[in-house]
């Protein structure tokens, strides 16, 4: 999972080492001569990449982004998220989407687009995410893993958004892609957010 992320030509690697090598991340510390000269060192999480689906339904009067809700270890609670899920080693990103979708909620979708590609924190965690918009959603039986107790919920974009402005979404995946379809997917919020 050690992936290679190019250098600019004026940055060195002095040297690496494994820190820890685990199913889903590993660490590694590396010393770097960076642009200014200096060598410092820099403790690395590496990630295979992760997707994010925002599974939207029209409803006639405002779009509807399904959300799931499950226990986060290391925020201490349940939070209401975006579905997403890790990128398997040789997996392309949007069938790792459609597979986190289906296993997640059960839904399936027959439009994809992908809306953003980010950092989810790039002074020490080199995961990148991309987000999908999927439309033309079906239901069907999720398919967890053993260790996921998902709960899954439809929401008005201009709830989500209500749910955004008053800390109770506070999982930032789930808070750009809902600012995003706010924004660029042509349909805004109808009601005004509170």
């Amino acid at each position: 999972m050690t992936r290679k992320v190019p250098a600019p030509p004026n940055v060195k690697l002095v040297s690496s080492r494994s820190v820890y090598r685990g199913p889903a991340f590993s660490v590694v510390s590396d010393r770097v001569r960076e642009p200014g000269g200096i060598v410092v060192q820099r403790d690395v999480v590496r990630h295979s990449g992760s997707v994010v689906i925002m599974a939207v339904e029209e409803d006639g009067k405002e779009q509807r982004v399904l959300l799931v809700r499950q226990y986060r270890y290391a925020a201490g609670r349940d939070l209401w998220e975006l579905p997403a899920g890790r990128i398997d080693e040789d997996e392309a990103a949007l069938p790792a989407a459609k597979r986190e979708l289906l296993e997640e909620t059960g839904y399936t979708a027959q439009n994809w687009q992908k809306a953003l590609h980010f950092y989810s924190s790039p002074g020490f965690v080199d995961e990148t995410m991309t987000v999908f918009l999927a439309r033309g959603l079906k239901r069907g039986t999720a398919q967890p893993e053993e260790d996921e107790f998902i709960r899954k919920r439809l929401f008005p974009l201009s709830t989500l958004l209500t749910m955004v402005r008053k800390q109770s979404i506070v999982d930032a995946k789930t808070i750009a892609g809902a600012l995003w379809l706010n924004t660029f997917s042509g349909n805004k919020a109808k009601r005004k957010v509170r």
